[in-house]
């Protein structure tokens, strides 16, 4: 189980960069609880969350430089399988970013990217494309202490140059 402490910046799935603001003991159904409140930075919501509830919620500290490094190495080498079946890759995509974890994110970002250059992705794959580029570009910035803008410059030359023989699709 994850121990946290007060002003522990942590990741929140499928929501982001989080700070731990305070940590209580509370009395909830006749259960003594401590009780993580949660800020999520992205859109300052606070959140109240149980302590034993945070690893099956996939709550966790951000990762290592070392894993940064894993990471793009990941969006530029490794080869993609995509599903024709939009449900099916859908669903799977949903998963994948609900389990937090960096290379889950970074999978569904370098997926939904090569789609992009193949076909038009749909409204809802756009919008995961966004919320997948967001996660993932405020976590390796925080853990870099680069800009925004310069992680996701990287990220969007790193996925260029593994698909740089993709021919993209052009809309009329």
């Amino acid at each position: 189980m994850n121990s946290f402490k007060i002003g522990d910046k942590i990741i929140y799935p499928n929501q982001g960069l989080a700070v731990i603001e305070d940590i209580q003991q509370e009395n909830l159904y006749g259960e003594s609880l401590r009780i993580y409140h949660v800020r999520i930075i992205a859109n300052n919501t606070l959140v109240l969350v149980p302590s034993s509830n945070t690893d099956e919620m996939g709550i966790r500290k951000p990762v290592s430089e070392d894993s940064v490094e894993e990471i793009f190495k990941f969006l530029k080498k490794r080869r993609v399988d995509v599903s024709t079946d939009w449900k099916g890759r859908y669903k799977e995509h949903v998963s994948l970013m609900r389990s937090g974890t960096m290379f889950d994110m970074a999978a569904v970002l370098k997926s939904l990217y090569y789609l992009s250059l193949t076909k038009p992705l749909s409204f809802r794959e756009k919008k995961m494309l966004e919320k997948a580029t967001e996660l993932l570009v405020a976590e390796i910035s925080e853990v870099s202490s680069l800009p925004l803008s310069k992680i996701e410059q990287r990220i969007f030359t790193t996925l260029s140059l593994c698909f740089k023989g993709v021919k993209p699709h052009v809309e009329f």
